[in-house]
């Protein structure tokens, strides 16, 4: 045998003894991971709105780090539809489970490869919500941005400095405190911050005609009112 065939045998050998356990050995791994992923996967039969789904089990989980709009407000049911479009009657695979402070299940969730928390922060119809996860960074830079472009909620749409719908209706009702359930105050021309106030349509802050639709409506007039 000549020392080109014995090289050749040799590489043989080496291919059935190494090589070829080494590929049978990586497509078990790879057959095993994606068994397991498909065993951890369950199916959104549900969309209560443009943060929370139902799962096959009847069980609800909220996505982390996302507030939608009430689905009465201004961006509820865009929120809401594309959540839908996104994971309705799909199979998510749930990540970094917790409960929230009232016990419901919130957590990230992935349509295979697709981060379904991002996708929605990315649209601009919800609001980034302050949480702790291994997302975190990515999730406040991907609402920032969303921000910053006016997406969604944050454009004129839902944030308003002026009436598009009625420019004789210009009573501002605002909120108080954005996050609580703090006093309604409405705004007048004749009040130091009107100029300042914007109407977050959203969060349900609203325009007015009148004083009497706004104090109607359980808005009280701001101190700095004159």
């Amino acid at each position: 045998m000549s020392m080109k065939d014995k090289l050749l045998f040799f590489l043989k050998r080496f291919a059935l003894l190494f090589i070829i356990p080494s590929i049978l050995l990586n497509l078990f791994l790879s057959y095993k991971f994606y068994s397991q992923k498909k065993a951890n996967l369950v199916k959104v039969i549900g969309i209560i709105d443009g943060d929370t789904v139902v799962l096959e089990n009847k069980t609800r989980l909220r996505l982390r780090h996302i507030d939608a709009p009430e689905l009465e407000f201004c961006g509820g049911q865009e929120a809401k539809n594309l959540l839908a479009s996104l994971v309705e009657n799909k199979s998510i695979s749930i990540e970094e489970q917790i409960p929230d402070q009232t016990g419901r299940a919130m957590a990230l969730i992935y349509v295979d490869n697709l981060f379904i928390n991002q996708k929605m922060l990315e649209s601009g119809w919800v609001r980034y919500h302050s949480d702790q996860t291994s997302k975190t960074a990515l999730l406040k830079k991907t609402a920032d941005n969303a921000k910053t472009n006016k997406l969604g909620i944050f454009s004129q749409l839902c944030l308003q400095m002026q009436n598009p719908d009625n420019p004789n209706c210009i009573i501002k009702g605002n909120l108080e405190n954005k996050r609580t359930s703090g006093r309604k105050l409405y705004y007048l021309l004749s009040c130091a911050q009107y100029k300042f106030v914007q109407i977050e349509k959203d969060l349900g802050e609203q325009w007015f005609c009148t004083e009497k639709e706004a104090s109607a409506a359980g808005y009280i007039k701001a101190a700095t009112c004159k």
